[in-house]
């Protein structure tokens, strides 16, 4: 009788958790994509405007966890793509990210001053978010991925690949950073022209944009990438989310030219052909339940 080595075991254990995780994002595509932003949305306007008692308003806990199930299906999409050396490079992605973080509270640069004027979750040396990563570095990979859809066979150039997904991550922070002071996540000092938010800050997205990009870029095969997120259907979802999410704070808040922006996002996922109404009907649970009980 043949024995499998403790590799072969591994890999197989790995590729069960990863069939299983699939499964769960695509039995709940709708609820993560759609519902959870929405009442992330309505959850954090009413915190703003005092509307929410003290145990929900801004609490730490609901917002990490909305922030990770949102996530939920960049991380899973992209799993099977990170090995070793993709690891090594998104382990420098992080600690950069902590570092311009405190670089930038302590002096004021590259973002402009600012100061966080709630506490997201655990605080790391008590100034920025413990779980800052999970909130930028998926952003990124999301411009990124975008990126890579939308130029087609024209992302091989990398003077145009490059320079894009930068442009797509600062895009992002101009949706995120006015909604983000207008629910009162940070606030600089003094308010800038663009819905409260210093045309620095924009520059300082520029620098950790193009670092971060970068390194993304240094981690992954594009080639296995770009197959992987052809293939994997929700990879795009959390982009989803964050529209949805942030682009309803703008609106609320009648910030337009942001919400406007949110909106060129749409525009750019249903290039990818992958967000249609047959995607919408196929995700609602309702109808997944009901073609699950005509096919058994």
């Amino acid at each position: 009788m043949g024995h499998s080595s403790p590799q072969s075991r591994s890999e197989g254990t790995r590729s069960v958790l990863q069939r299983r995780l699939e499964a769960i994002i695509r039995e709940n595509r709708f609820t993560i994509a759609v519902i959870f932003p929405f009442v992330g949305a309505i959850t954090l306007v009413g915190s703003a405007e005092g509307l929410l008692p003290e145990p929900l308003a801004y609490n730490p806990l609901l917002i990490l966890f909305g922030t990770m199930v949102m996530r939920s299906p960049l991380i899973v999409g992209v799993l099977p793509r990170i090995g070793w050396w993709a690891l090594g490079c998104l382990s420098v992605l992080t600690a950069y990210t902590y570092a311009i973080e405190v670089v930038g509270v302590r002096t004021d640069w590259p973002y402009g001053a600012f100061e966080y004027t709630i506490q997201l979750g655990p605080m790391l040396l008590g100034e920025v978010p413990l779980a800052l990563p999970l909130f930028f570095i998926p952003l990124v990979l999301n411009a990124y991925l975008l990126t890579l859809l939308i130029l087609g066979e024209r992302a091989a150039n990398p003077l145009l690949r490059i320079p894009s997904a930068i442009a797509a991550v600062v895009a992002i922070d101009l949706v995120l950073d006015p909604a983000a002071v207008a629910v009162g996540f940070w606030a600089f000092d003094p308010a800038g022209v663009y819905y409260g938010v210093p045309v620095s800050n924009y520059v300082g997205w520029v620098i950790s944009g193009t670092v971060a990009v970068a390194l993304v870029d240094l981690a992954f095969d594009r080639s296995a990438l770009l197959e992987r997120v052809r293939d994997c259907e929700f990879v795009l979802d959390d982009l989803v989310s964050f529209v949805l999410l942030w682009g309803t704070i703008n609106l609320l808040y009648a910030n337009w030219v942001a919400a406007g922006v949110a909106g060129l996002f749409c525009l750019g996922l249903f290039r990818t052909d992958r967000y249609d109404r047959e995607m919408v009907r196929q995700s609602l649970p309702s109808v997944a339940s009901g073609t699950r009980g005509r096919d058994s």
